[in-house]
C-alpha cells in the first residue's frame, strides 16, 4: 500500500473506548479471560501471538476494546496491561501503524526526507518487509518493525522467545544492504519504562549474533519508546541501543 507523506495523522493513534478488567489467564495464545468490574468473566481476543514474557501475569489490570460487529467471534480485544512501572500496549497491529504515521509526520528524524511509504513490501524468498521508504534523491530505505514489550530493570529486550522468523528478516535486510539499499531494524518499545535496548541474548543468542553481524555490514538499528495512556499512544523518543 502506498501513501503520501502529507496525508498522515500527527497526534498518535487514539484507542477505542476502553473497558477495564482483571486478567485471569491467557490461553491458546489468542485468548484471554478477564473479569469485568461487574464480576462477569469474558473471553477476549489477544492480538499478540508472541510469548509476551512478563506481560500476562494473572491479577493485573487490563483494558479491553469493545466491538459490536456481529461477524466477530469475540466481542472484546485486549489492548493494554498495567504493569508496575508502565502501561504496556499489547496489540501488535499498533507498531506498524504508529511508526508509519510518525514517519509521515516527520517525527522520526533518522527517517526524514522520503516522499513515499509502501507497506508490506515483498522481498527475497516469500518474505515481506514492513516499510519501504523512497524518493528520487535518497533512493530506497527498507524498514522492519519489531514490537518489544519485554523490559527488565529498565532494559528493553527483543525477542521474548526464540524466533526463526526474526532471523529470517535480519538475513533479508542483510541481502538488501549488500544490494546497495539502506536498511533499518526498528524496535518499537510499546511501554514507557525503558532506558536502553539490547538484543535478548539470554533468550535467543542466535538472534543477537545475526543482528550484530548484519549491523557490521551496514544494517542500522533504531529503538523508540512511546507515551501511552488510556486515550492514545504516540511515539516518544529514541532509546539508546547497546549491541
Amino acid at each position: 500500500m502506498k501513501s503520501s507523506i502529507q496525508s498522515a495523522p500527527v497526534n498518535g493513534l487514539p484507542w477505542p473506548d476502553l473497558l477495564s478488567g482483571t486478567l485471569i489467564r491467557r490461553h491458546k495464545r489468542f485468548l484471554v479471560d478477564v473479569q469485568l468490574p461487574t464480576g462477569e468473566i469474558v473471553t477476549a481476543h489477544c492480538p499478540n501471538t508472541g510469548s509476551m514474557q512478563g506481560c500476562y501475569e494473572p491479577g493485573r489490570k487490563v483494558y479491553l476494546s469493545v466491538h459490536d460487529n456481529p461477524k466477530r467471534k469475540l466481542k472484546y480485544t485486549w489492548e493494554i496491561i498495567a504493569m508496575p512501572t508502565s502501561l504496556v500496549g499489547v496489540n501488535t497491529l499498533v507498531p506498524n501503524r504508529l511508526v508509519c504515521a510518525a514517519i509521515h509526520a516527520g517525527r522520526v528524524p533518522e527517517l526524514h526526507g522520503y516522499e513515499r511509504i509502501e507497506r508490506e513490501v515483498p522481498v527475497g524468498d516469500h518474505s515481506r518487509i514492513d516499510l519501504m521508504l523512497s524518493n528520487s534523491r535518497n533512493g530506497r530505505c527498507y524498514v522492519e518493525i519489531k514490537n518489544c514489550t519485554l523490559v527488565t530493570d529498565g532494559v528493553a529486550c527483543f525477542p521474548d522467545a526464540v524466533t526463526a522468523r526474526g532471523i529470517k528478516h535480519i538475513r533479508e535486510l542483510e541481502k538488501l544492504t549488500a544490494a546497495g539499499f539502506r536498511t533499518v531494524m526498528f524496535y518499537f518499545i510499546q511501554r514507557m519504562d525503558a532506558d536502553i535496548f539490547k538484543p535478548a541474548d539470554h533468550i535467543d543468542a542466535a538472534y543477537g549474533r545475526e543482528l550484530r553481524r548484519a549491523v557490521k555490514k551496514g544494517l542500522e538499528v533504531l529503538a523508540y519508546d512511546v507515551v501511552i495512556d488510556l486515550k492514545r499512544i504516540w511515539l516518544n523518543r529514541r532509546v539508546p541501543c547497546e549491541l
